[in-house]
């Protein structure tokens, strides 16, 4: 029993007692060592890696975070680039739309002094832009209010102004303006900004609109069949009057049209072809009205008009 190692162990159940060698006395206090040791290493190296652990964490914590700041600076990046680029795209069509406007505005100004009788020139400064929008506006002004153009589209001159044999009573007398050759219905439209004096029948003229425009013209459309506007009606240059017809004397369908100023006819051939191409012949070859006092009205700056130096100060009308 000298190398004999008893334990005994006692429960509620009684006592048990186990023989252990000489070995057993050695290593069994050994391994306890040891498990103990291994308990306060283990236990030691579990809080180190937990520290570790906690350690990294934060670091995860801080990291995603500033991967969070970076992402949301990069986005920020992003939408102002997008931002920029955009702004980029519209500054570069802006920039091609004023080229193309600056194009527009040398060629309609290079355009309008061809046709106001000015000098061409390469630039123009804003007052020789001044000057040309005022001339053309004076100009486009007189032509929206003294007539000017044909009353109906399609159709021929059949009969001019001055002394004829009347195709009705075979006599000579005066044909105070010119015929159209038209088909019943033909539209009839207003050569001048005014208002209608008269809109009804009257003897010889049929169905008639007489319109007054502006520095004493009137113009007469006879022979009508149908009456798109009354007496009293404002009416703009180009705008539907009447439809032609075949009404009062008359040997066939036809438009009457005539120009007059201050109750005297005028032939309306030059009227008809007048217009801001040709804006200054009207004045030579209309002498019977008096121009001057229209261009001191209207002056109209470098392209003024001249007037022939035959012309009196005092109306001259065709009679």
């Amino acid at each position: 029993m000298k190398n004999k190692l008893i334990v005994t162990l006692t429960t509620v159940k009684g006592s048990r007692q186990y023989t252990l060698n000489q070995v057993a006395r050695v290593l069994v206090p050994a391994f306890l060592l040891m498990a103990v040791l291994s308990f306060f290493v283990s236990n030691a190296l579990l809080v180190k890696t937990s520290d570790d652990l906690a350690i990294l964490e934060e670091d995860h914590q801080m990291l995603s975070d500033q991967y969070e700041t970076v992402l949301g600076t990069q986005q920020l990046y992003v939408s102002e680039l997008n931002q920029l680029s955009s702004t980029l795209e519209v500054l570069q069509q802006e920039n091609y739309r004023i080229g193309e406007l600056n194009a527009s505005l040398d060629e309609s100004l290079g355009g309008l002094e061809s046709m106001l009788g000015m000098p061409a020139s390469d630039s123009y400064t804003p007052e020789q832009a001044e000057v040309l929008k005022a001339t053309a506006a004076q100009r486009l002004f007189l032509l929206h209010n003294i007539p000017n153009g044909v009353p109906l589209q399609g159709t021929r001159m059949s009969d001019r102004f001055g002394m004829r044999t009347h195709p009705v009573t075979r006599k000579r007398s005066m044909h105070n303006g010119v015929d159209f050759a038209a088909t019943r219905g033909t539209k009839v439209y207003a050569t001048a900004d005014g208002v209608v004096e008269f809109s009804g029948r009257q003897s010889g003229f049929g169905k008639l609109v007489i319109m007054q425009h502006s520095f004493g013209f009137k113009t007469y459309f006879a022979h009508l069949d149908k009456l798109n506007v009354e007496a009293g009606d404002l009416v703009a240059k180009g705008q539907l009057i009447a439809h032609s017809g075949n009404s009062g004397r008359s040997t066939g369908p036809h438009l009457h049209y005539e120009v007059r100023r201050l109750f005297t006819a005028i032939d309306p051939a030059p009227f008809l072809k007048w217009n801001i191409a040709n804006f200054d012949t009207i004045f030579t070859d209309v002498t019977s009205v008096k121009w001057a006092s229209l261009k001191e009205m209207y002056p109209l700056n470098q392209a003024a008009v001249q007037l022939p130096s035959s012309q009196k100060e005092t109306d001259s009308p065709e009679t």
